[in-house]
């Protein structure tokens, strides 16, 4: 090899050697810069990575010794404080009785919002039954579940309106919401008073059309009774009722059928007050102490004694640690707690 051929290599390998090392530093900066970035997305996505879940796919994973002693206390308490559902049945004397949510501890909520806040806090869930009300079928109804802490008055009106008013007022005194059972032809004659009714909040529903004996009525004829009430409470009261409570109790198992047919639960009661026949108040009064129990269905009328026993009625039903509600809220399985009883 000549002495220039020589120098020609020398010179490339001097030119090769200086550009590597110029690269090295541009090198590992650029991978000084890549790891920053990979280490902030792997914090970022610490951040939002929600708490590491258990194999049930249900309970939080607890990560320091204080997240363990909450998360096995809210376990304790999970075993202790849960309710099961009541299923909704056919009573061979009640006929049917609507099922009652049972109640238990969500575990991941509760480990949660514990872990939030630093102290225990217990999250409540309703668990609903495995067999509903509607499930049973046409069925009379005549109770609620008497698991539930609760009682409704169904106030039926097919004459009379002169003790309304007072009975709106001792109703909105107490913060009571009640049902009111329409005849048909009152209604029609009636429908500013109905309105009036439903701008205090009470449940508006369905009495039939001219208080005749269901059982004694043709289905043709049957039907027509109740639709026609039901005509009215949608088209001038823009209700959609629920419930049917057949006149003076009287039904046969067609009636229920065709209730049913239409979309409607057919209502009777538990306790009634006998109010058409005007007895002193205080006897209503004591008839409801006496025999009031959770989900009492407690029949009325718009009458002077009813009208002046009301007072006492729910004075008497609140005595007992019960709330009054609609009948509609009766019926359903939610769960309501009991109030403060103060009968000693």
């Amino acid at each position: 090899m000549n002495v220039r051929k020589i120098g020609i290599v020398l010179a490339t390998f001097l030119i090769v050697f200086t550009l590597l090392n110029q690269l090295r530093p541009l090198e590992a900066f650029v991978k000084r810069v890549k790891g920053s970035g990979e280490a902030h997305e792997r914090v970022r996505h610490a951040e939002t990575k929600p708490a590491r879940m258990g194999e049930d796919a249900r309970e939080p994973v607890a990560e320091t010794e204080q997240e363990r002693k909450w998360l096995q206390i809210i376990r304790e308490e999970a075993a202790r404080r849960s309710i099961p559902p009541v299923d909704a049945r056919i009573d061979p004397v009640w006929k049917a009785i609507p099922g009652y949510n049972g109640k238990e501890v969500d575990i991941a909520k509760s480990f949660a919002l514990t872990r939030e806040r630093g102290s225990l806090h217990l999250v409540f869930r309703e668990t609903e039954p495995r067999v509903q009300l509607e499930d049973l079928g046409p069925q009379p109804i005549y109770k609620g579940n008497p698991d539930k802490p609760m009682v409704s008055l169904m106030i039926n009106v097919a004459w009379g309106n002169e003790h309304i008013p007072s009975m709106l007022r001792t109703l909105d005194e107490a913060g009571v919401k009640a049902t009111f059972f329409f005849d048909g032809s009152w209604l029609r004659k009636n429908l500013d008073i109905a309105r009036e009714i439903a701008n205090h909040g009470h449940e508006l529903s369905n009495h039939a059309y001219s208080h005749k004996n269901m059982s004694q009525l043709a289905a043709a004829q049957a039907t027509e009774e109740i639709v026609k009430t039901q005509k009215l409470l949608e088209e001038e009261l823009k209700v959609r009722n629920t419930l049917f409570a057949p006149p003076s109790g009287d039904y046969s198992e067609e009636t229920v059928r065709i209730a049913h047919r239409l979309g409607l639960k057919t209502v009777l009661w538990t306790l009634d007050t006998v109010d058409w026949k005007h007895p002193p108040p205080e006897s209503i009064v004591r008839k409801i102490a006496a025999r009031v129990e959770p989900g009492s269905l407690i029949l009325m009328h718009p009458t002077d004694s009813a009208s002046r026993a009301l007072p006492g009625m729910i004075a008497e039903i609140r005595r007992k640690g019960l709330t009054l509600g609609t009948v509609s809220e009766l019926l359903s399985s939610k769960r309501v707690e009991p109030g403060p009883r103060t009968d000693g």
